[in-house]
């Protein structure tokens, strides 16, 4: 305090600060809503495109794989994913789906975002690690959206809030003798 005024205010005016508390509560829902259905999109896409789900030949997740292998940060990933290449496709479909399900949802909010940062950082390593600029591949900025909801979780419009509102917790509270 300078001289008996507060100093934390911008001006004289009563404060409207329920603004600002709304976008902060509502802050991260268009980031959980473009993920979850990007990631819903991106599992369908996988699962319906019958050239992708194939070990080998044009667009297939084989040559792919192939083609990235000498490239990419983690080889061994790589390698581990041409054992099986349709099975690998499957699992990264599939996972796209759950991840983009629970994300858009709000059901397990924090372990879908966990579970689409882990996707993303395996594709950024794998498929886009040799991108030049690294700006302009996307798996990247992906990973980095990801973590502001792998720590906040989803807080409105989720099946989190409503679960826990039928406990009678507050979102993201600890029950009593839990840590």
């Amino acid at each position: 305090m300078a001289h008996g005024m507060r100093t934390d205010r911008h001006t004289s005016y009563p404060r409207r600060d329920g603004w600002r508390e709304t976008a902060t509560r509502y802050a991260l829902l268009p980031l959980r809503i473009f993920l979850g259905v990007t990631f819903i999109y991106a599992g369908l896409d996988k699962l319906t495109d019958s050239s992708f789900m194939r070990a080998d030949g044009v667009g297939s997740i084989g040559q792919m794989m192939e083609q990235i292998r000498d490239i990419s940060a983690v080889p061994a990933l790589v390698d581990l994913s041409l054992k099986n290449p349709v099975g690998f496709g499957y699992a990264i479909a599939l996972g796209e789906l759950v991840v983009g399900i629970g994300t858009l949802i709000g059901l397990f909010a924090r372990v879908a975002a966990l579970g689409g940062a882990l996707i993303s950082l395996s594709l950024w390593l794998t498929v886009s690690w040799s991108t030049d600029p690294y700006y302009y591949g996307n798996d990247l900025a992906y990973l980095m959206a990801w973590l502001p909801l792998v720590l906040a979780g989803a807080s409105v419009f989720s099946a989190d809030a409503m679960l826990a509102a039928r406990r009678g917790e507050p979102h993201g509270s600890t029950r009593p003798g839990k840590p």
